[in-house]
């Protein structure tokens, strides 16, 4: 039983899911901080400036657009990167694949413990 589950650790899609998970995670904190950091202040001078730069007071109720915006602008810019990154070179690494252009991968060596 416990061999069976270090094969399933150790077969490489679990390891690449974790790095990706936390390269995702990082990427994302970094685009976030940027928004947060240079957007959502030109946001709030673009919408009038000053504390409540950003957002609308009706009847006593706060809609924050500037900060919906901001979340906006990050999903944008993760989303764009991802493809033009990652996306986007995999389908053409995959299309020269397919055209006999580029050799496929190497069969993976299983090493015995």
């Amino acid at each position: 039983m416990l061999k069976g589950f270090k094969d399933f650790l150790l077969r490489g899609n679990v390891v690449e899911l974790a790095v990706a998970v936390v390269i995702g995670a990082a990427f994302t904190a970094v685009v976030t901080s940027f928004t947060d950091s240079f957007l959502r202040p030109l946001i709030g001078l673009v919408a009038g400036g000053g504390r409540s730069g950003g957002s609308l007071e009706v009847d006593g109720q706060v809609f924050a657009w500037g900060d919906f915006l901001n979340a906006l602008i990050t999903f944008g810019l993760t989303a764009a990167v991802v493809y033009f990154a990652v996306v986007l070179p995999m389908k053409l690494v995959l299309e020269r694949r397919r055209h006999g252009e580029e050799p496929g991968p190497v069969a993976r060596r299983r090493w015995s413990c």
